[in-house]
């Protein structure tokens, strides 16, 4: 069982159309089916609603994150740029970081995508061997929750 959603986050993302934020904690639920023991890293930005995992809770030791707009939501793959990408769903032209958009509607749960999310966890270094598990959400700096238009 994945571990409930932060509070804030919830209220972070309620500033959107319930799709958008459903389909980031949907996102959220394959990533911590994975890699329970992440550390979740949520920011509330200017455009986009991000949240951003690792294993030391570090910015630079990421291995994947979700940003949620008005009418998507990324997956993105910090060292993207290195993964194979046998299903071509990656985009980006960045120098590390890939993504995959989803839309409203669209299916989130795919035979590719866990196959994805392991192969960001085994880029990262993997999970910390003999470490105990961190397992916990943060909201990073002291944000007033954004209110974005809902379109």
């Amino acid at each position: 069982m994945v571990r409930a959603p932060d509070p804030r986050l919830l209220e972070f993302l309620a500033a959107y159309d319930p799709p958008i934020g459903e389909l980031a904690l949907a996102l959220r639920a394959v990533i911590l089916e994975e890699a329970p023991e992440a550390v979740e890293s949520i920011y509330d930005a200017y455009s986009a609603v991000a949240v951003g995992y690792s294993f030391t809770g570090k910015f630079g030791d990421g291995f994947l994150h979700i940003a949620s707009y008005a009418k998507h939501v990324n997956l993105g793959f910090n060292n993207g740029a290195t993964m194979a990408d046998p299903n071509n769903v990656l985009v980006g032209k960045g120098s590390r970081i890939r993504h995959v958009k989803f839309v409203p509607g669209g299916v989130v749960e795919t035979p590719w995508l866990r196959r994805y999310v392991r192969a960001a966890i085994e880029s990262a270094g993997g999970r910390p061997d003999g470490a105990a598990p961190v397992a916990k959400s943060e909201v990073r700096g002291d944000y007033p929750v954004k209110r974005r238009p809902k379109k």
